[in-house]
């Protein structure tokens, strides 16, 4: 009887400490290992092969897959002669900054035959990010998905769906892109722009020979897919729609939304959309296709060409035999034409956060900093001795606030940890334009520009508010702005010249969009509340490559909080060295 109580114990014990064990694993997360090596791989697109950098040999690279609360570490061996970093965009990187990834601002590059584990933990979100290299113009084929679940047992707010699919868009270059930027920026004109577009690597048959590299998603009548959209192309923004379908929007930037319909999906280079896909309940006599074109505002020509994708209904077995000599008609989607303007408005308007008990939208209430910060193109003296395509011999520059940011060769992060920014930044970024001027209008007649390495410098959890204004110098442009480290709340956009007196009786602040990356419209602004709970250095700069390589960016410096979990960590052993 005594060793049937004990072994009855025992297994109660073991019972109750399993239980508490997976308890603990629900919300305690785990640790996934991943290894990428970054290696060149042959491929061909658009009839033409060319070594295009790699992860794995992977184009798009590989799929990271997390729960929420999951720590994530990623071995990166850089086989390659270029340097690279990686960035995990969207993670808030909570006391994680070492690796967030943005070359020369968090970390060093990894070197030829060198590595770096990349260490984070996945707090407070799921969804759809993605990873993408983060140093010159190298992203252009170093990106994948990061997939990030609910905690074990939690569900989504929206109908479970049949399968989830990441459909990455992508720009292809015939050319080597690295070739393309350094000359460009030697001449100081624009880059060349893409041969295509893609869909998960592929350009799809509107292109030349390139019937047989196109995605191809096969679905069943009746059922709901979550397909997560990624826009990691370079340089343009997209309008996505699938023929005679509509998507429901549920999530934008690991954030869930209320759910709306549309038939057409805009999205910026740096965003993510989850969407549904519910199809027919009969399997139809057509395929549809699937496809993605650029919205395009500014004065600079672009690549207006179009990437697509079928979508074909699985054909039951027994009608299969006799379908199958039967061409099925092929349906088109009609997407808005280049420039409107006004579907990407109200698109973007749509886009309301849950605001529930279970997905709260905490919204600063009280601002402690103002910022006002005109974002747009300028020019750059040529170089000494050399011509430029500029007007009047000069380059075409990007800045905010006048200040067209200078990399350091020094990453900020590791300068600000140990105390040494002397000859690395100066912390006097301006807050507001140095120079006052109808923004929207007529430009100033001096549109040189200011260069520095130039950073704000915020107290732990100080709550911002930025507006930022696009500005007509050389042209209006909408302007994807990322912010590392942070989310922020999208509480107004307008268009014409930001008004200080009237405009933020407009705001909402009861459940605006949560964001990383939002659209300055053209010809107009966006004002953005975040809270500065995050210490570091913090990258902020357009998703647009081609604004960053001129200049358009800058870097928030928050500092450490009272309490050691509001402290920034020393960096980690392997921290790459310049």
């Amino acid at each position: 009887m005594g060793s049937c109580l004990l072994k009855a114990l025992a297994f109660v014990l073991s019972a109750l400490w399993l239980f508490s064990e997976l308890a603990l694993a629900k919300h305690a997360g785990i640790t996934r290992h991943y290894k990428f090596n970054i290696k060149l791989q042959n491929v061909t697109r658009l009839c033409q092969t060319k070594s295009i950098l790699t992860v794995n040999g992977q184009f798009p690279g590989p799929q990271i897959i997390a729960r929420e609360g999951d720590t994530v570490l990623v071995k990166v061996v850089n086989h390659v002669t270029n340097n690279v970093t990686l960035h995990w965009h969207g993670v808030r990187q909570l006391s994680s900054g070492w690796a967030d990834g943005p070359a020369y601002i968090t970390q060093c590059p990894i070197q030829t035959g060198q590595s770096y584990v990349y260490n984070f933990t996945i707090t407070g979100q799921r969804g759809t990010l993605f990873w993408h290299a983060h140093i010159s113009w190298l992203r252009v084929t170093l990106h994948g998905p990061i997939v990030i679940l609910p905690k074990k047992g939690v569900r989504y707010p929206f109908p479970l769906p049949h399968k989830e699919v990441p459909i990455i868009f992508g720009e292809w270059w015939k050319a080597d892109t690295e070739t393309i930027i350094n000359q460009a920026l030697q001449i100081g004109g624009a880059p060349n722009v893409s041969d295509a577009f893609t869909i998960n690597g592929l350009p799809g048959p509107l292109y030349n020979c390139s019937a047989k590299d196109t995605f191809k998603l096969k679905v069943k009548p009746g059922k709901t897919y979550l397909l997560r959209l990624i826009n990691a192309a370079l340089n343009d923004e997209l309008f996505f729609s699938i023929a005679n379908h509509s998507l429901t929007v549920v999530e934008a930037d690991a954030v869930y939304v209320k759910p709306f319909k549309t038939s057409t999906v805009l999205i910026t280079p740096g965003q993510t959309t989850n969407v549904l896909l519910k199809t027919n309940h009969h399997t139809p006599n057509a395929t549809f296709l699937i496809a993605a074109r650029p919205y395009a505002t500014g004065p600079g020509a672009f690549d207006n060409t179009t990437t697509a994708g079928i979508l074909e209904y699985h054909q039951p077995s027994s009608s299969s035999n006799t379908k199958k000599n039967i061409k099925l008609a092929l349906l088109k989607p009609t997407l808005p034409v280049f420039n409107d303007t006004t579907f990407a408005t109200n698109f973007s308007k749509k886009l309301r956060s849950l605001a529930t008990s279970k997905f709260p939208a905490n919204v600063p209430k009280t601002v402690d900093k103002r910022f006002f910060f005109t974002v747009g193109l300028g020019l750059s003296p040529c170089f000494q001795n050399k011509t430029c395509q500029g007007p009047n011999n000069t380059r075409l520059a990007a800045t905010i606030n006048n200040v067209s940011f200078v990399q350091p060769n020094t990453a900020l992060l590791q300068a600000h940890f140990f105390k040494q920014s002397k000859g690395v930044y100066t912390t006097d970024f301006p807050a507001n334009p140095p120079v006052k001027f109808n923004y929207t209008g007529t430009p100033p007649t001096n549109i040189m520009v200011n260069n520095g390495t130039k950073v704000l410098v915020l107290r732990f959890n100080t709550s911002v508010e930025l507006v930022m204004q696009d500005t007509s110098i050389i042209g209006a442009e909408s302007h994807p702005l990322h912010l590392h480290g942070f989310n922020f709340f999208v509480v107004g956009q307008g268009f014409g010249n930001y008004d200080p007196k009237k405009d933020p009786a407009k705001f909402n602040l009861v459940d605006p969009a949560e964001r990383n990356t939002v659209g300055v419209p053209s010809g107009g602004w966006v004002a953005i509340r975040f809270l500065a709970d995050n210490p570091g250095v913090w990258f902020m700069h357009c998703h647009l490559e081609v604004h960053t390589s001129w200049g358009l960016k800058m870097a928030w410096i928050v500092m450490d909080g009272k309490h050691p979990s509001q402290k920034l960590p020393p960096p980690p052993p392997d921290l790459p060295k310049c």
